[in-house]
């Protein structure tokens, strides 16, 4: 493998905002499934997440097909939502990017501990990630089946050695959590402005 698990991912970042400065939804999309196989070899730790994330961006790619001119814009689907008053409804696209960026603030949080606490043991890393991000919006069930899942997670050393591939994975950790955050950060915002980004799993 040329470079490392994110390699693909650092490359996609670069196409996510138009000339503009708006979030554009198909890179957005692709730079999020890049992040999967990093997931794959979480095993079956990260199974949960991995189905999570797989399925929020499903949603929001058969609703980009839908139409891809009229939602080339990450946004332009919630405020579609918003207006037909749809947006809050388990099943919505506003709902779905919602729990994708939520995710990615885990993952963010993941890999940034990896690089910055290089004594942490995974299952130390995977807790604490979660407890800065997704605890709070999830209810016991989520929670409890969370913790259950953080209790397989592999070993950290091979696992580094399997992400690593030919590149230097720490420098594109901290390059993919530093121009991926302002992203998450961006969706989290508008989320806000439009009342959307404190709804809590069923």
């Amino acid at each position: 493998m040329e470079g490392t698990v994110f390699t693909p991912s650092l490359q996609g970042i670069k196409n996510v905002k138009s000339e503009s400065g708006v979030i554009l939804t198909k890179p957005f999309l692709e730079v999020c499934k890049h992040i999967l196989p990093v997931l794959d070899k979480f095993g079956s730790a990260m199974s949960i997440v991995k189905n999570d994330i797989g399925g929020n961006i499903t949603r929001l790619e058969t609703k980009y097909a839908s139409d891809p001119s009229k939602y080339e814009q990450l946004h332009s689907m919630v405020k579609v939502e918003i207006s037909s008053k749809t947006a809050k409804s388990s099943s919505s696209c506003t709902n779905g990017l919602l729990w994708l960026t939520r995710a990615m603030d885990f993952l963010v949080a993941l890999f940034h501990n990896l690089v910055q606490h290089p004594d942490w043991q995974m299952s130390q890393a995977c807790s604490d990630a979660y407890s800065k991000t997704l605890k709070k919006w999830h209810g016991w069930l989520a929670s409890s089946s969370f913790s259950v899942a953080i209790k397989l997670a592999p070993d950290r050393k091979k696992f580094m050695e399997i992400i690593s591939g030919s590149g230097d994975i720490n420098a594109d950790i901290e390059k993919f959590c530093a121009t991926f955050s302002p992203l998450l950060a961006e969706n989290h915002r508008f989320l806000a402005s439009v009342g959307m980004d404190d709804l809590k799993a069923s």
